[in-house]
């Protein structure tokens, strides 16, 4: 990756996101799971034990494919900014 600035905001997000003491919506955790899969180049199915949690993720990443590496990244940071902070 090309822009290391980014790269280090993210991962420092991504941190502030899984430490974040208080409950986080459903739909917001849709969002980062699906900007996260899309920035760390992951794309493994979904791996919930529970079918309907697997079929609300994949529809989350459904929503953003067309979305780039970088742009998700921006997306994560943005949401975290947003919503958590």
């Amino acid at each position: 990756m090309k822009n290391k600035k980014l790269k280090e905001d993210f991962i420092k997000a991504v941190e502030y996101a899984k430490t974040y003491p208080s409950a986080i919506p459903a739909d917001i955790k849709l969002k980062f799971y699906a900007y996260y899969k899309i920035a760390s180049k992951n794309f493994d199915r979904p791996g919930s034990k529970t079918p309907l949690v697997n079929a609300f993720k994949a529809n989350a990443l459904i929503q953003a494919n067309n979305i780039s590496r970088e742009k998700a990244m921006k997306l994560y940071i943005a949401l975290v900014k947003k919503e958590l902070k």
